[in-house]
C-alpha cells in the first residue's frame, strides 16, 4: 500500500518572469520518514524511496485516473488563480512617481 499522494499543479518559481512547467498536474507522495543525516558525509537522506517519485499528466482528470488505477490515496490541491497586475512601461518615468 502507498503512502497518500497530491495532485497538484507547481507554481512559478521566483526566478520566473513567464509560464514554463506550471501548466502540467504532478502527482507525488508525503513523505513517510524524517530525513537524517549521513555519518560519514552529512548529506541528508532516507530510506523512503517513494519520495523521488513525482509524476506528470497534462490534466487532472489523467493524473486522478492513474491514482485510481493503482489504488493510491491522493488529495488534490486546487491551482491559485495568478492576479495579473496591468503595467505600462512609460509609468517607469511618470512625474508623479512614489518612490
Amino acid at each position: 500500500m502507498h503512502k497518500p499522494a497530491r495532485i497538484y499543479r507547481p507554481a512559478k518559481t521566483a526566478m520566473q518572469s513567464g509560464k514554463a512547467k506550471t501548466q502540467a498536474w504532478v502527482l507525488e507522495f508525503e513523505p513517510g520518514a524524517a530525513k537524517r543525516p549521513d555519518p560519514l558525509m552529512g548529506w541528508a537522506g532516507s530510506a523512503d524511496t517513494d519520495g523521488q517519485i513525482r509524476l506528470t499528466f497534462e490534466t487532472q482528470e489523467l493524473a486522478i485516473g492513474y491514482a485510481n488505477r493503482h489504488g493510491i490515496a491522493f488529495d488534490v490541491a486546487p491551482p491559485k488563480a495568478a492576479r495579473v497586475r496591468p503595467k505600462s512601461y512609460a509609468d517607469n518615468f511618470k512625474y508623479d512617481r512614489v518612490r
